[in-house]
C-alpha cells in the first residue's frame, strides 16, 4: 500500500514537471534546447547522460520508456505490480483502476498519446485511483501507509518541481507555469492577491499549510500517518525514525527564514529529497521486514 501511494503519486507529479518544461521549450525560444532537457534529467535523478539530449529523448526516459526506472510508464506498471501483490487489501472498484490504467500501457495506447495530452491522461488515472481510494478504503493501517506514501513522494516531487523552477529564475513564466502545473496558481492568486512574484511562488509551494501539494502540507500529513500507525508510542521522544526526520525537515522549512532558504533553493530542495529518501528507508526497516527500499538513482 505504501509503494502504491508512491508509485501513483511519482507518476502523476512527473507527468506535472514535464507538462511545465515542455511548455517553457516551445514557448520561450531563449531556452537552449539541450541544457534545460540535461538539468531536468539531473533533477530527477538521471545522471551520466552520455550524447546530446534532445526533448524527444527526454520524453522517452521521464515518460514512455518502461526500461526506464524514473519513467511514468515503469511508475504506473509498478503501482500495478504492488496492487497485486496487496489485491486482498484493496477494494474491487481500486484495483479496476489501478489494472485498466496498466493495461493502457501494455497495450501501446499510453506511447501512442503525445504532449500534452499524454500528462493531462495521467494526472486524470492519477486522481481517478486516489477519489477511488478515498472513497473505497476503511481508514485503517492499509489506509494510513496508502496516504504515507503519497505525501512522501508528493514532498520530494514538489521539491523537484521548485528546484527545476528555480534553475531559470529571474523569469515570471516558470513560476507561473509551475504552479498551473501543481492545479495551484487560482489559490496562489487568492492568497497573494494577484501579486505574482518567484518569492511568492517559493512561499507558497513549500511552506502553506493549506495547500494540499505544498512541502509543509505535505510533510505535515505524512506525520500524522506516521502517528496513527504508532498508536501508543512514547510519551517523551520518537522511537520512529522516519516521523522524527520528517518532523525535523518540517520544522526546519517552517522556522527558517524566507530569505534564507531562496539563497539557495537547489540545494535546500536537494536537502529535502535526501531527507524522503532516508525516512523511506527508515519506514522500510521499521514496518516491511525483507523488503527492498526503492528510491531514486541520484539519491
Amino acid at each position: 500500500m505504501f509503494w502504491i501511494g508512491r508509485y501513483v503519486e511519482r507518476a502523476e507529479d512527473t507527468a506535472r514537471i514535464l507538462d511545465v518544461q515542455t511548455q517553457l521549450l516551445l514557448e520561450d525560444t531563449a531556452l537552449d534546447e539541450e541544457s534545460t532537457c540535461h538539468g531536468l534529467l539531473s533533477h530527477m535523478g538521471v545522471e551520466d547522460v552520455q550524447g546530446p539530449v534532445t526533448m524527444s529523448r527526454m520524453l522517452d526516459t521521464l515518460c514512455y520508456d518502461g526500461g526506464s526506472s524514473v519513467s511514468i510508464a515503469a511508475a504506473l506498471s509498478a503501482a500495478r505490480e504492488s496492487a497485486r501483490r496487496a489485491r486482498e487489501t484493496l477494494s474491487v472498484p481500486l484495483w479496476e483502476v489501478i489494472n485498466t490504467t496498466h493495461l493502457a500501457i501494455t497495450s501501446g495506447h499510453f506511447q501512442s498519446r503525445r504532449p500534452p495530452g499524454v500528462f493531462q491522461w495521467v494526472r486524470e488515472r492519477a486522481a481517478l485511483v486516489n477519489g477511488t481510494a478515498d472513497a473505497t478504503m476503511t481508514r485503517d493501517e492499509g489506509w494510513h501507509f496508502l496516504v504515507l506514501g503519497r505525501m512522501v513522494e508528493r514532498a520530494d516531487m514538489t521539491s523537484r518541481l521548485v528546484a527545476t523552477a528555480s534553475a531559470t529564475h529571474g523569469q515570471g513564466a516558470p513560476w507561473s507555469t509551475t504552479l498551473r502545473a501543481c492545479g495551484g496558481y487560482e489559490a496562489f492568486l487568492r492568497t497573494y492577491r494577484g501579486i505574482e512574484t518567484e518569492r511568492a511562488a517559493a512561499e507558497f509551494l513549500l511552506l502553506d499549510r493549506l495547500f494540499p501539494r505544498s512541502v509543509v502540507f505535505s510533510l505535515n500529513r505524512a506525520e500524522q500517518c506516521l502517528e496513527n500507525l504508532e498508536s501508543g508510542g512514547p510519551r517523551a521522544g520518537f522511537q520512529n525514525e522516519a516521523q522524527r526526520m520528517l518532523g525535523r525537515m518540517r520544522a526546519e522549512l517552517e522556522y527558517r527564514s524566507l530569505a534564507e532558504l531562496m539563497t539557495d533553493l537547489p540545494h535546500e530542495m536537494e536537502r529535502l529529497q535526501r531527507t524522503c529518501a532516508t525516512a523511506t528507508d527508515a519506514v522500510t526497516r521499521r514496518y516491511f521486514a525483507g523488503a527492498e527500499a526503492l528510491s531514486w538513482g541520484a539519491l
